[in-house]
């Protein structure tokens, strides 16, 4: 028994060393598991486009949600329970991401605002109405569907729990979000059905149309921070955090930079949370000679 054993072991270290010298042709095409453990499977006509896949369905996606707003609410509660006086993380007037100022609070009460699409909740009523039918967004299709979305849309993981904790803080969380005023009503139920508590419009609920710059939010911000103290926003979009992040003259390049660099970048995680969304918005552009550095670039030999 014991000469069979030491026989069938050296077979079997025989066998392993033949499979790792033996070298797999350069020609031998990965298998489908393979290929798409590494890139993803291939979409198809029937599927919804990759960004969403990511966003909507993966557990990667659920991760990045949850970890956020777990990092989020915990900064939130130690900010108010700090005896450090409290600043703005809104910019003040006149100030900007380059030459960033922030305004003491005084005695103003704490608050954290956030953004509400893509942000708080993932709109899978509206995302699959027009994936499944190939539209490009439909601002029509978007209007009924923030008056009638209720009960369609769901919190992003984390959400539920952050919102609970900040409010445990004592830490009002207010929405300043692109949806327009004249459906205020919807995004008010739009909120309270994913389990997001109560927001009332021009009180925790700010909208497109409550002040005169259009889809820009620095107005609503300046309102917001004239009244509370705001410790922390959270967004998927720069411009959830200043406006002067969607400069039309700003590159890609540009606009990744002034976002990275300069005393902008300590914020981020530190009163500033974004969140992941590689599905729509102003981070969708950009050519190769955007995106890849012009000095690298490689091909196989």
């Amino acid at each position: 028994m014991r000469r069979a054993l030491t026989l069938s072991a050296g077979l079997l270290l025989a066998g392993c060393a033949a499979t790792q010298t033996a070298p797999k042709t350069a020609q031998e095409p990965l298998s489908a598991d393979v290929l798409a453990s590494q890139v993803g499977e291939k979409p198809t006509p029937a599927s919804p486009p990759t960004g969403q896949q990511w966003l909507y369905g993966s557990a990667e996606g659920a991760v990045a949600s949850a970890q956020a707003y777990r990092a989020l609410a915990s900064y939130v509660r130690a900010v108010a329970i700090s005896a450090a006086p409290h600043k703005q993380v809104v910019l003040a007037e006149g100030s900007t991401p380059a030459a960033p100022r922030f305004d003491d609070c005084g005695d103003k009460p704490l608050a954290a605002v956030f953004d509400a699409d893509e942000t708080l909740i993932w709109n899978l009523g509206a995302m699959r109405y027009m994936a499944e039918r190939h539209m490009d967004f439909d601002p029509a299709v978007w209007d009924r569907w923030e008056k009638t979305g209720a009960g369609q849309a769901v919190a992003m993981p984390g959400v539920v729990d952050a919102i609970a904790a900040m409010r445990a803080a004592g830490v009002t969380v207010i929405v300043n979000t692109n949806r327009t005023a004249a459906n205020a009503k919807g995004t008010e139920d739009t909120l309270r059905a994913a389990g997001l508590g109560e927001f009332r419009h021009g009180e925790t609920l700010f909208l497109m149309g409550d002040a005169p710059d259009g889809a820009s939010k620095d107005g609503r911000r300046a309102r917001i921070a004239a009244r509370w103290c705001v410790i922390a926003m959270g967004g998927d979009q720069l411009g959830d955090f200043a406006q002067a992040f969607n400069a039309r003259e700003l590159s890609v390049a540009d606009r990744k930079a002034l976002a990275t660099g300069g005393p902008i970048a300590a914020l981020w995680g530190h009163g500033w949370f974004l969140l992941s969304n590689p599905v729509y918005g102003p981070s969708i552009r950009g050519g190769f000679a955007d995106i890849f550095p012009s000095d690298i670039q490689w091909e196989p030999k």
